[in-house]
């Protein structure tokens, strides 16, 4: 049974910096540089200095050698010491997952301020994403099953059975985060509006999944800075705090009937809910990861903002928008903003409720709900953030 805590999060910790790079095609770019330019940007934004950096957690991009010893090639690379350091690979889930264990480190003494960092030339480096799949270690190629995406078509064409979702719902939710990234011009597709007939006459990628559909591999950079709470306020930006967090996993697939709904998802909000005592009406503004379209139906139900089998109304109802209900990926997402296995989706949390979003930015903005899930669905966590 997942575990539901019954306590609240100490308020120790906060995010205090945040930075990215150029995103998209990048020649000659590699996942460590990007990873090193994000992570001076971010100490930039947060108004420290390196040195005040004592622990290191990265990501390992698709086109890094280095596995679970990426943080000492970037911690060398950053000349920087950490008393505390780890790399992490979980997909599309690791972003959250570092920002967990970093406010769990600064909590326990382990370190005092911690840089979460991930750089990736996906894009121009030769992943494609497209191993049986997601996962080269299993046999299901043999049975179409290529890419990530076989798997989220599968609960897709599910959904639709059960409870009537169309592909122009799924199209609600493209031609939204497009929308949203013509206002945010670091986005790869910014200058590139699309509409509902675009999106419905895209090629197919794999039914019942249209090209656009589906997110933006690409080439970037991304880091967050987390420190104790106290120490933000000493800082150069309003401290973010983390209020709730959640995480989980399953290790089986279609063997569990209802793997296709993604039960662990559900569970990993709750966990977000109870630490924080929130809820989805306390929500303004959601950062919702997004390999997929059908993803964000999904984070929609099982974190209540909608009952099961009505996130495909609520979606072309218009209620992601910007003035909308609940304001959803404001930078574009993973389908239009760039595909940063989720990391982005903290970043635009943060500028949200420090207010720096621009013309983008949802009025009075206090609290933002951001997700992450990878591994061909097996992984999870969730961030409630708040002013």
């Amino acid at each position: 049974m997942p575990h539901t805590p019954n306590h609240r999060l100490s308020g120790n910790a906060a995010i205090v910096g945040v930075g990215r790079t150029s995103m998209g095609k990048l020649p000659g770019s590699t996942a460590l540089g990007l990873g090193l330019e994000a992570l001076n940007a971010a100490l930039a934004d947060a108004g420290i200095d390196k040195s005040e950096i004592d622990g290191i957690l990265t990501h390992p991009g698709t086109t890094s050698r280095e596995g679970a010893n990426h943080y000492l090639r970037l911690s060398e690379a950053a000349g920087i010491d950490p008393r505390y350091a780890g790399s992490k690979s979980m997909g599309g889930a690791t972003a959250g997952a570092l920002v967990q264990e970093a406010v769990m480190a600064i909590d326990a003494g382990l370190a005092t301020t911690v840089a979460c960092v991930f750089g990736d030339a996906a894009l121009t480096g030769g992943q494609r994403f497209n191993s049986p799949n997601g996962d080269p270690g299993l046999n299901w190629g043999i049975w179409g099953m290529f890419g990530p995406q076989a798997n989220s078509a599968l609960g897709a064409r599910r959904h639709m059975t059960l409870y009537g979702t169309t592909s122009e719902q799924l199209g609600a939710v493209s031609v939204t985060f497009r929308e949203h990234a013509q206002l945010n011009t670091d986005a790869v597709m910014y200058g590139k509006p699309i509409t509902l007939e675009d999106h419905q006459s895209s090629r197919m990628v794999v039914e019942p999944f249209h090209l656009l559909d589906c997110c933006l591999i690409s080439d970037g950079g991304v880091a967050i800075i987390v420190t104790s709470a106290e120490r933000a306020k000493d800082l150069a930006k309003p401290a973010v705090h983390i209020a709730g967090m959640g995480q989980g996993y399953t290790a089986r697939k279609s063997e569990q009937l209802d793997w296709w709904y993604l039960p662990h998802q559900r569970a990993v909000l709750d966990e977000a809910w109870a630490m924080s005592g929130l809820g989805p009406d306390d929500i303004d503004v959601a950062e919702l990861y997004d390999n997929f379209t059908f993803s964000v139906l999904l984070w929609l139900e099982h974190g209540g903002f909608v009952a099961p089998g009505e996130s495909g109304a609520f979606v072309a109802e218009g209620n992601l928008r910007l003035g909308s209900r609940l304001p959803t990926n404001t930078h574009g997402g993973s389908l239009s903003d760039a595909y940063m296995q989720g990391w982005t989706h903290i970043v635009e949390g943060v500028r949200q409720i420090r207010g720096e979003a621009g013309e983008r930015q949802v009025a009075g903005a206090e609290t933002c709900l951001t997700t992450g899930r990878g591994m061909a669905l097996n992984t999870a966590n969730a961030l409630v953030l708040t002013k």
